[in-house]
């Protein structure tokens, strides 16, 4: 149950930090497919092949993408799924837009089902938000607390 607890606490932490929105105009959702997760204590990485699918005009642009978390991480996961809502200082999002690094924190609890809490701000210009929170399915046995980094590039054909 404090498990629960802690990922609460860093989702609350997460909404609390996040930048105003006021100004900011959805744009999409980036749909991330992870690599299998091994928590080494103080980090761990896992690899993404990512989707941003663009409100308007209605088009997809994929990415390759690495998340690394630092701080607790503890067990591993089969891997999952990772979704947020994008968004924007403005509405033109093109092919390499979504490029680029996002910091953030982040929370992930797992005991079978597993659900996580990624709050990242950065991309082209620091001008994108992937908000408010992702939701990252996954199936293992973890406990992550802390800072993650996501990196975006070029993921092939579209």
């Amino acid at each position: 149950m404090n498990l629960i607890g802690a990922v609460g606490a860093i989702a609350w932490i997460c909404m609390v930090t996040s930048p105003a929105q006021a100004d900011l105009f959805r744009v999409g959702r980036l749909v991330c497919s992870a690599d299998a997760r091994v928590g080494l204590i103080v980090g761990s990485t896992q690899s993404l092949r990512c989707v941003f699918h663009n409100t308007r005009p209605a088009r997809q642009y994929i990415y390759a993408g690495r998340i690394s978390r630092m701080g607790l991480d503890i067990g591993l996961t089969q891997g999952g799924v990772l979704s947020w809502a994008v968004l924007a200082k403005n509405s033109r999002i093109g092919r390499a837009t979504m490029r680029g690094t996002y910091v953030g924190a982040s929370g992930h609890v797992a005991l079978g089902p597993g659900l996580g809490a990624n709050v990242l701000i950065g991309g082209s210009r620091r001008s994108v938000v992937l908000q408010p929170l992702s939701v990252e399915l996954s199936v293992g046995i973890n406990l992550a607390i802390g800072v993650t980094r996501l990196t975006l590039g070029s993921g092939g054909r579209q």
